[in-house]
């Protein structure tokens, strides 16, 4: 027999997975808390006793999927071996698996607007985008960016890919196009370093 401890632990899951489908497939406004316990066959007191708002069960889902978005980054970029092979395989995978509707409609469209950008950026900048600044900062000691401040370059490249993304998901955009693009944008990024360090040097 389970515990009170997992109980509500299981609750809480139930709540995420049942108000991550509602939000993926009608948006958060479209979904009211009635129709969210109803979905996880729970109260709306079980409800309150783990998420104060709305916006905060929101809040969870949103993590879940960023966290989830950033592990498939990871794992598709540590497939690769060469270190500029795994930076720019890794800024792919993540245009790609943010232009998942369910994806863009959590992380993207809603997520700024239901947290406020300066929350929603920390949550960000907690998962993809901390992993984009710590494979920009090892291709500039392999010489293979010339040497620069870091975090203007993240802030940089975070901010195109995710404007990329919501643009494929509020347009009828083309995403083989769009990754062609992020794609010239990141060999002109090591172009610009030809020269600049010693390493970039090719015979």
């Amino acid at each position: 027999m389970a515990s009170r401890a997992e109980q509500r632990e299981q609750t809480r899951r139930t709540l995420v997975r049942e108000s991550r489908q509602l939000f993926a497939t009608k948006g958060y406004a479209a979904v009211g808390l009635s129709e969210i316990v109803r979905a996880a066959g729970v109260t709306k007191g079980a409800l309150y006793h783990h998420f104060e708002s709305k916006a905060e069960l929101f809040g969870a889902v949103l993590a879940e999927v960023q966290q989830e978005v950033a592990d498939t980054v990871a794992a598709t970029a540590d497939a690769q071996d060469d270190p500029w092979d795994r930076f720019t395989t890794g800024c792919q995978a993540f245009l790609t698996a943010s232009t998942d509707p369910a994806t863009q409609r959590i992380m993207l469209i809603d997520g700024p607007a239901v947290l406020g950008w300066n929350e929603w950026r920390a949550m960000d900048e907690a998962g993809s985008a901390r992993h984009l600044a710590d494979a920009l900062a090892d291709l500039i000691e392999a010489g293979l960016i010339a040497r620069q401040p870091v975090a203007p370059l993240a802030h940089l490249l975070s901010g195109a890919m995710n404007e990329a993304a919501l643009w494929l998901a509020t347009s009828p955009g083309d995403l083989d196009a769009t990754r062609a693009a992020l794609a010239q944008m990141l060999d002109a990024l090591r172009a610009a370093s030809e020269g600049a360090h010693p390493l970039t040097q090719r015979s």
